[in-house]
């Protein structure tokens, strides 16, 4: 069986965070996981890798980003339909 979309993006803020999985709640930002900008930008990275998609999202004017980072849940819906969208 193979792990879902949400299952693989909370493995990888989990590993960015430090933490366990079962730690990381759908409701909270990365800021309440501790992850810091350089956390994020690693996170996508290995999200982009993970999934073999491109994530519209530029640091330098994270504002302007059509990526939801405001959450766990929000990054995940934002992954599963960057997923679709690029895989069809």
């Amino acid at each position: 069986m193979t792990e879902s979309v949400r299952d693989r993006v909370i493995a990888i803020i989990a590993e960015q965070a430090v933490l366990e999985p079962a730690d990381v709640k759908m409701d909270a930002s990365l800021e309440d996981l501790g992850i810091d900008s350089l956390g994020l930008v690693e996170s996508i990275f290995a999200i982009e890798e993970a999934f073999d998609i491109s994530v519209p999202y530029n640091a330098n004017e994270p504002e302007k980003s059509e990526f939801d980072i405001s959450s766990v849940a929000a990054i995940v819906a934002a992954v599963e339909k960057l997923v679709a969208e690029q895989h069809g």
